[in-house]
């Protein structure tokens, strides 16, 4: 995974060439990822999706993330991205199906670790729909919801602690329901840019279902 070749970018957003996910990371190229966030609606309630990375992820192990997302390859167009989606949530996706949020610049930086992503962002409206998550364990060990208004207060207001609810699957393989609290450390640090777009897109939405 770390050899797969992805195209990079300049940081206004023109290819420049490929190089090695592995350089691309230790040197911060810009490249091309795809981000699904799965919603719904029930009542008045508004719900946004987050996956549980696996414990054994190299980056971020076990905090909460987009619902599906993964980078895109050299040989990759957007539309391919939906395999993320089956890869890592065991569900198949018609991409026509995704609501577009756009390109939004995202960066992750720790020791070692220049993650600078042009991502495709969308949206995946769930609602009456018979869901069954089957995860890739190397990849995902859980799934919870969260309240769109929750979300909000989070993001952009700064709380530091939120409900939410969900299962993940234990190292046994059994599935273990949970219905609490999260704190902010416990979703991966996306930038406040990020987090301020998807939340527009994910109100401006549900406002026109209304």
């Amino acid at each position: 995974m770390e050899s797969e070749q992805l195209k990079i970018f300049d940081e206004r957003g023109r290819h420049i060439g490929k190089a090695s996910r592995s350089d691309v990371h230790k040197n911060g190229y810009w490249h091309e990822t795809f981000h699904c966030w799965f919603i719904s609606k029930k009542g008045d309630k508004e719900y946004i999706y987050f996956q549980q990375r696996s414990s054994g992820k190299k980056d971020f192990p076990d905090l909460l993330d987009i619902t599906a997302a993964g980078h895109l390859t050299s040989e990759e167009s957007v539309q391919d991205g939906v395999r993320e989606i089956r890869e890592e949530l065991g569900i198949p996706v018609s991409f026509s199906d995704l609501v577009s949020i756009g390109i939004i610049k995202d960066q992750l930086q720790k020791q070692g670790f220049n993650d600078n992503e042009l991502s495709h962002v969308y949206l995946y409206d769930i609602t009456g729909l018979d869901i069954s998550f089957h995860f890739q364990k190397e990849e995902v060990s859980g799934m919870f919801r969260v309240a769109s208004a929750d979300f909000y207060k989070m993001f952009l207001e700064n709380e530091q602690e939120i409900p939410v609810n969900g299962y993940y699957i234990n190292q046994q393989g059994e599935e273990i329901k949970v219905d609490g609290h999260a704190i902010k450390s416990s979703f991966v640090p996306h930038g406040k840019e990020y987090y301020h777009t998807v939340s527009g897109a994910l109100k401006k939405y549900f406002s026109s279902l209304n």
